[in-house]
C-alpha cells in the first residue's frame, strides 16, 4: 500500500478558450521525487499554482495529508506543510540570508513581523534559521544580502526558506533554471537528500537532473498528462518522444 502525501484529481483550468489544465490527476508518494515535465506552455506552472493554492481550479480537487485542501489558500496550505519554491526567486533582495530565513521561521511560528528586529535576537529563531541555512550549504553566506548572492545561491536560499516551514511536501518549480553545470550538480545532490525529509513534486527542464532524480515522471502536453512512469518507461514511450523529448533533441 502506497503512502500518498499529495494528490490532485481531475484538475481543470481555462483562460477563455485556452484550456491550461485538462482533467489532470497525479499524486506524490512519501519519499519520492515525482517530476513533471513538458514543453514550454504545457501548463506546468499553472498546475503547480493550483496545487499550491495560489490559483483556484475551475473543477477538480486537491488532497494533502488526507485532507481536502481545494478551498484553502496558499498560506493555509503552507501552514499545513506544503512548501513551494517559485520559478522566479521570491526572496527579499535587501535582507541577508539569515534575515530571509528567520522571517520564514517567524511566519511559521505565527509571530508578528512588526517585531522582526527584536525577535531575530532570540536564539531559538536564529538557531532554527541557521539549521535551514546549513542544510543548503549557505552557512558561510549567512550575513550576505540576497541581492549579492550568485544565482545558484539564491535558489538554495529559496529552498532554505521553504525548509523553515518544516514542510511535509515540496513543490519546486524549476529550481535549476539559469544554473550552469556545477550549480545544477549541487542542486541535484541537495534535492536527492531532501526527498527523505519530504517528497518533492518537481518541475524541471534539465532532463539529466530529472532522469537522475525522479522515481516517477509525468509528462504534461497542452494541459494533459499523456504518460506517467519511471525514467526508463518515459524514455522509451513513443508518444512522449514525439510530443516532447524528440523536440528537445532537435532544438
Amino acid at each position: 500500500m502506497t503512502d500518498v502525501v499529495l494528490s490532485c484529481t481531475k484538475i481543470s483550468k481555462a483562460f477563455g478558450a485556452l484550456q491550461a489544465s485538462k482533467d489532470v490527476s497525479l499524486d506524490l508518494q512519501a519519499g519520492e521525487i515525482h517530476a513533471l515535465i513538458g514543453p514550454n506552455g504545457a501548463g506546468k506552472s499553472t498546475l503547480i499554482r493550483q496545487i499550491s493554492g495560489a490559483m483556484k481550479p475551475d473543477r477538480g480537487t486537491v488532497h494533502f495529508l488526507g485532507h481536502d485542501v481545494t478551498r484553502l489558500s496558499a498560506i493555509e496550505r503552507a501552514r499545513l506543510g506544503l512548501g513551494r519554491s517559485f520559478q522566479i526567486s521570491s526572496v527579499i533582495p535587501d535582507f541577508t540570508v539569515l534575515q530571509n530565513v528567520a522571517l520564514a521561521v517567524l511566519g511559521d511560528e505565527g509571530n508578528s513581523f512588526h517585531f522582526f528586529r527584536d525577535l531575530l535576537k532570540g536564539r531559538p529563531t536564529v538557531e532554527r534559521a541557521e539549521t535551514c541555512i546549513a542544510r543548503v550549504g549557505l552557512e558561510d553566506r549567512r550575513a550576505v544580502r540576497a541581492a549579492d548572492l550568485a544565482h545558484g545561491e539564491r535558489r538554495r536560499l529559496e529552498i532554505a526558506t521553504a525548509l523553515a516551514l518544516e514542510p511535509r511536501a515540496f513543490l519546486l518549480d524549476e529550481p535549476m533554471a539559469g544554473m550552469g553545470a556545477e550549480g545544477a550538480s549541487e542542486m541535484t545532490r541537495l534535492l536527492d537528500t531532501l526527498r527523505h525529509e519530504a517528497p518533492i513534486l518537481l518541475i524541471e527542464h534539465d532532463m539529466d537532473a530529472v532522469f537522475a532524480l525522479a522515481n516517477r515522471i509525468s509528462v504534461l502536453v497542452y494541459g494533459e498528462i499523456i504518460a506517467t512512469g519511471t525514467s526508463d518507461e518515459i524514455r522509451s514511450n513513443a508518444e512522449v518522444r514525439r510530443a516532447y523529448l524528440g523536440e528537445e533533441e532537435t532544438a
